[in-house]
């Protein structure tokens, strides 16, 4: 089944899904960096998976990415949805943009393989506006934000299978965001062994781009 490689990662107990250099960090980006762990049930993961299944298994994994962003990985913009998986993303919408904001008409699944990382990078204004929430399918991973001026600055988020993280203001801008590779992927003293991870993307629309306007596909998350 799509979702049987999922692996599963109990929380350090204390550390809670975000540790940073400090308390400064960690209170001014208390609510521009979220995660909510088990925003999916099993079974709406299953859902999102299987959907997205049959349409993955037709690309090939890629190890160039035209920013050089991106290693190991495929990923495709999908606008058809299901009624069962349209009803998550409906749940995402509410859960993480504003009433005024509104969303990119296509969501960005991005599949990396197992030695598939992404690099630091802050997603460019052309492409997507204020705020990003992504869900994480089949493989725990952790997220490292960096501040781009003051690189002592930094939070990191666990993002385990199910759970739904957003970006926003500040962690948006200011800081470089990316997925550690597998031999790097520990959140605090825990491994979090990486296994093939899906993120299924969400993003408002870019400031001065009407909602039919054509874009290019938007760089990873």
């Amino acid at each position: 089944m799509a979702g049987s490689g999922r692996l599963a990662l109990r929380t350090v107990p204390g550390q809670g899904w975000v540790r940073g250099s400090g308390p400064a960090v960690l209170s001014r980006l208390r609510d521009a960096a979220v995660v909510r762990p088990g925003f999916l049930s099993a079974a709406e993961e299953e859902t999102l998976s299987g959907e997205l299944e049959p349409e993955l298994r037709r690309r090939r994994y890629e190890y160039d990415h035209w920013d050089a962003a991106i290693h190991g990985f495929r990923e495709t913009e999908k606008s058809r949805w299901s009624e069962a998986s349209r009803s998550i993303l409906q749940r995402v919408q509410a859960a993480a943009f504003g009433p005024g904001q509104t969303l990119l008409s296509s969501v960005h699944v991005l599949d990396l393989e197992p030695r598939g990382y992404i690099k630091p990078h802050v997603d460019s204004i052309k492409f997507c506006g204020s705020t990003i929430a992504g869900l994480s399918l089949l493989s725990p991973s952790v997220m490292r934000l960096v501040h781009t001026q003051e690189p002592g600055e930094w939070l990191e988020l666990l993002l385990e299978p199910g759970s739904l993280y957003i970006l926003r203001g500040s962690a948006r801008y200011d800081f470089s965001h990316e997925i550690l590779r597998d031999e790097e992927s520990f959140f605090g003293e825990r491994r979090v062994p990486r296994g093939r991870r899906i993120s299924v993307i969400c993003r408002s629309l870019p400031e001065g781009i009407g909602p039919g306007e054509p874009r290019q596909l938007p760089p990873p998350c």
